[in-house]
Order: structure tokens, then C-alpha cells, then sequence
């Protein structure tokens, strides 16, 4: 089949219509299911299957947009146990600042053609991933969600302070959705501390958006802290990440730290942290983890397998690496 038909084959829609498309064609998935699967609705599955067949995708069989991956996100979501997988086409010599900016423009368009415009949206506060997708999104015409709230401190020193503030305000200012900004930093000097600033009433009303978030977008971070993290002050000291790598550490989601399976690393330093509780946060019916690169392939593979995500968006030479083994 001609490609030409295709004005954005990588556009996220068209991957959707393909995905869709090849759930209900060719596994025989039902709509309900799908639309449950996909966290869409039934009436909008229904719309983009009729949408697949006006643009060709769907004949006697689907055909796959280029810059698609789906039989690998199938293999992915089989061998993870995860409802999504967006897989992003990358050149296996792109530096780091080429694979942020491919993996964002892909999460960028998963959500533009994803997002029903009811989510309560968690966000991570430092991540160089989730900045990538922000920066590529395009305001939405319709609202795209109720609000976006942060999910651990984002107050950090001047110079980084910026990429947290940029994190929240742009991703509600191109969703339409009202923002709720954690007032305090993602780490801090002691439990004491912590508590205080915990029991404070505008703390308080944070951890009840906390209780109420539909969806989650979060950055999965290595050991070793990203540049923009070392220097906000939300960085664990050297000493800390020793400890945590000898206790069996490859990642970590808002500062939660966890092993090569999954499990949660405990420490003294949990009782630090000013971020989502680890059973809220894994209680949100939809979390997409945003990553991908070499140096973060333990700490995806320990998200997944550790059920810390529900969806991943990452490059494809992290997704051939994942699916091996």
C-alpha cells in the first residue's frame, strides 16, 4: 500500500487508528474491551474504526503506518502484563538530547490522541523526559483535562527551579486544566521536617488531589541523578545512592526507590521524601512511564516488572532490548 496517504506517519493518531484497528480486526478484541483496554470510550473506538477503514489502514488486513511498531508494543504489553506500549522510532546514533526529543514528541503524541479531557493528571516534577514531551505538545482545542497536579516537591533551587515550574504550568496551560503545585522540595533535611511540612493545611489539600488522580505521567529515573535534579537540591548525597545500589537499587519513580524486580528499596531516606505515598500512587488506574537509552534499561525493565507503570512510551532500541528477555 502507498505510504503517501499518511501526511504524519508518525502522528499519534494515526498510530491509535492502527492499534485499534489491529485489536479488533486481527485479535478479535470487542469494543467494551478495547475502549476499557485503552482507557477511551466505547463510542470513540467505535469512531476510530470507522476512521481506519476511510483512510485505507483497514482492507481484509491492517495495515501498519510507517514509524509503527506494533507487533513489537503487542510483544510488549504480552510479556509485561501492561495495557500500552508506544514504541518511538530513534536513530541508533542519536546522542541524548536527539533521544529526549524523540521520545517526547512520541509521549507528546500519544497524549494528544489519548487524553478524554475528564483525567486528574499526575506529573512528575524533574523529569528531562516529561519536559521533552511538554515542550512538544500543542494546545488542545478542547479542554484535555481537570487538572494537573504535581507528584512530589517541586521547589528547588533558583537556577533548576525553572524546569519544574515549566513541567506544570505548560502541560495545564495546553490542556486547559487547572494546576496544583506542591509547595515544598522532593527531599528534605529529616523526618521532622517532613512531618511539619506534611500536617501543613495546603499539604493536606495536595494529598487529597493525590487520592484523586486518574492518570499518571512520570519520568523513570536511574540511580545516578539527571544534571537538572543534581542541581535543584532533590538529589540524594552520594553516600544515600551507595547505600541504595548496595541494597540492590536500578531506579526510581518520584523518588521511590525500587530493585531489578520491582520491589520497593527501603531507607532512611524515605523518611525525607515529600512525594505521592507508594500505595496512592499505584492505585491510579492509568500510569504512563516516559523513558528510554541504555543508561535507563535496568530502571525501565525494574518499572515493568514491578507493575509501577501501566503504559510506556520509550525508543525502540530500549523496546528490542526489553522484549529479548
Amino acid at each position: 500500500m502507498s505510504t503517501n496517504r499518511y501526511t504524519r506517519p508518525h502522528d499519534g493518531h494515526v498510530r491509535l487508528l492502527t492499534k485499534v484497528a489491529r485489536m479488533y480486526h486481527e485479535r478479535g478484541v470487542r469494543q467494551a474491551d478495547i475502549a476499557a483496554a485503552l482507557s477511551i470510550s466505547q463510542a470513540k473506538v467505535s469512531r476510530l474504526l470507522k476512521r481506519a477503514e476511510a483512510l485505507g489502514i483497514v482492507r481484509t488486513t491492517v495495515t501498519v503506518a510507517p514509524g509503527v511498531y506494533s507487533e513489537l508494543e503487542e510483544t510488549l504489553e504480552a510479556k509485561y502484563g501492561i495495557a500500552e506500549a508506544v514504541v518511538v522510532d530513534v536513530d541508533p546514533e542519536a546522542d541524548e538530547r536527539e533521544l529526549l526529543a524523540a521520545i517526547g514528541a512520541g509521549a507528546a503524541a500519544y497524549l494528544e490522541a489519548t487524553l478524554s479531557g475528564t483525567d486528574r493528571i499526575g506529573v512528575s516534577s524533574w523529569s528531562q523526559t516529561v519536559l521533552a514531551m511538554v515542550d512538544r505538545m500543542r494546545p488542545f482545542t478542547a479542554r484535555g483535562a481537570v487538572e494537573v497536579v504535581q507528584l512530589l516537591g517541586g521547589v528547588g533551587a533558583p537556577e533548576a527551579q525553572s524546569h519544574s515550574n515549566r513541567i506544570l504550568g505548560e502541560l495545564a496551560r495546553m490542556l486547559g486544566a487547572e494546576p496544583v503545585y506542591v509547595q515544598a522540595p522532593g527531599i528534605v533535611a529529616g523526618s521532622a521536617i517532613r512531618d511539619s511540612l506534611l500536617a501543613d493545611p495546603s499539604m493536606q489539600e495536595v494529598t487529597r488531589h493525590w487520592r484523586e488522580l486518574s492518570m499518571a505521567i512520570m519520568g523513570i529515573g536511574s540511580i545516578e541523578p539527571s544534571n537538572v535534579l543534581a542541581e535543584s537540591g532533590n538529589a540524594f548525597s552520594p553516600a544515600e545512592r551507595a547505600a541504595m545500589i548496595e541494597a540492590g537499587a536500578v531506579g526510581d519513580i518520584c523518588h521511590r526507590i525500587y530493585s531489578a524486580d520491582g520491589s520497593l528499596v527501603r531507607g532512611e531516606f524515605d523518611d525525607r521524601i515529600i512525594a505521592i505515598p507508594v500505595e496512592d500512587l499505584l492505585r491510579i488506574p492509568r500510569r504512563v512511564g516516559i523513558a528510554g537509552g541504555e543508561h535507563k534499561l535496568e530502571a525501565i525493565h525494574g518499572a515493568l516488572s514491578g507493575g509501577w507503570v501501566t503504559a510506556l512510551v520509550t525508543d525502540l532500541g530500549t523496546a528490542e532490548q526489553l522484549a529479548e528477555r
